[in-house]
């Protein structure tokens, strides 16, 4: 294999590190960008071919050519970015681009008398035609249509009826390509976005939870235990003996609700394997990642035990630390494995819950590996004696 340089390493691992729609944002964009730097080549080459159009005036309009694509390109860039919502509506874009259309079409008019018949057609067609598809990434689809039918119509009345044929088929096939192309950028968007969202959900319903188990268990015995302090304090100023009783009972019931909170924290310190895997498979679908198990617990206590805990850090670190679309959680025996996508490429470390982990597993006599494997697969091992 042919190593590669420190440039193309770079490029991948910025590559690898973008989300999925990320990437559909960057492909779909470099596919405008580059449709603009090819479709312009066929009439400047025309041009710089036909005899009879002076070099002042070919230059001049293969010059204008260029300007006119890159133009085009700032078009669609600002329409992305204001169909996404994070730009307005590009006015001075569509304005200037206009007007450059009408320039150069204009121009390419007045040297038609120099060109053959056979050339003539690209020379200014394919400028409104690039035109209007860069206006389809900006304008409403029905303010589209209307610009797609007067160009459509403009054709027809300038060019020969063969001729417009094709460039109307063209035009319209582009207008589609361009304009569906745009709304699948925003679908991935939003697509990202909501995972984003249904992540947030799932861990903040799970803190709610525990949080509600912490006030069922604990408040209602703090409430009763401020009463009896209080009444024990009011007692305790009159000289009554019955103070003494109220301070045992508040002792008594500060003892149960202890007890009760450390019955709460141990059964989320403990991690029942069955349980858990179960956890895992709904709390990763709410999120939008379609999670697999392979295998089923066939065996109970602190083996059972420490791999629950496994199945819950590992998915608490594919919700926090990767954009995961798939995962899949494996079991054969007491061999427990975890690999998910979506993981940028940065160095691995092994952060407070992982260290905790491997600790407890080592406690056991096991191991914990967690490894990256290409091209954005993160893979956490967990294997007991």
């Amino acid at each position: 294999m042919v190593p590669l340089g420190a440039a193309e390493v770079t490029l991948l691992s910025w590559w690898r590190s973008r989300s999925s729609a990320a990437r559909f944002d960057y492909f779909t964009r470099s596919s405008f960008y580059l449709s603009l730097i090819a479709l312009p080549i066929l009439p400047a080459v025309n041009l710089a071919s036909v005899d009879t159009v002076s070099r002042t005036a070919a230059v001049t309009a293969i010059a204008a050519i260029v300007v006119h694509a890159a133009c085009c390109m700032w078009l669609i860039h600002q329409g992305i970015e204001h169909y996404l919502g994070q730009a307005p509506f590009p006015r001075l874009a569509v304005i200037v681009t206009t007007a450059i259309t009408t320039a150069v079409v204009t121009g390419g008019l007045a040297l038609l008398p120099g060109v053959p018949p056979g050339r003539s057609d690209t020379v200014v067609l394919f400028v409104p035609i690039i035109f209007v598809t860069s206006l389809a990434c900006t304008l409403r689809p029905r303010v589209t249509a209307a610009v797609v039918a007067a160009t459509a119509l403009l054709l027809v009345l300038t060019v020969p009826l063969g001729s417009a044929i094709t460039m109307t088929a063209t035009l319209v096939f582009l207008t589609i390509v361009y304009r569906t192309s745009v709304w699948m950028i925003g679908t991935m968007w939003e697509l990202e976005r909501s995972r984003e969202v249904r992540a947030s959900l799932a861990v903040a319903e799970e803190r709610l939870r525990f949080a509600r188990d912490l006030h069922d268990v604990v408040g209602r015995n703090l409430s009763v235990v401020a009463l009896k302090a209080e009444l024990a304090a009011k007692l305790a100023q009159r000289g009554r003996d019955e103070a003494v009783e109220e301070m045992l009972e508040v002792r008594r019931i500060a003892q149960e609700s202890l007890d009760e909170l450390r019955a709460v924290v141990s059964g989320y310190r403990t991690a029942d394997l069955t349980v858990e895997l179960a956890g895992a498979r709904s709390l990763l679908s709410s999120a939008g990642i379609d999670c697999r198990v392979i295998g089923e617990a066939s065996f109970n206590g602190e083996a059972a035990g420490a791999l629950g805990w496994a199945v819950r850090e590992g998915v608490t670190n594919v919700l926090r630390h990767s954009e995961a679309r798939t995962c899949t959680i494996s079991l054969r025996g007491k061999i427990l494995t975890m690999s998910n996508d979506g993981v940028p490429t940065t160095p691995l470390r092994f952060g407070s819950g992982l260290t905790g982990l491997r600790e407890r597993v080592a406690a056991l006599g096991g191991t914990v590996t967690a490894t990256q494997e290409p091209p954005n697969r993160f893979v956490l091992t967990v294997e007991l004696p």
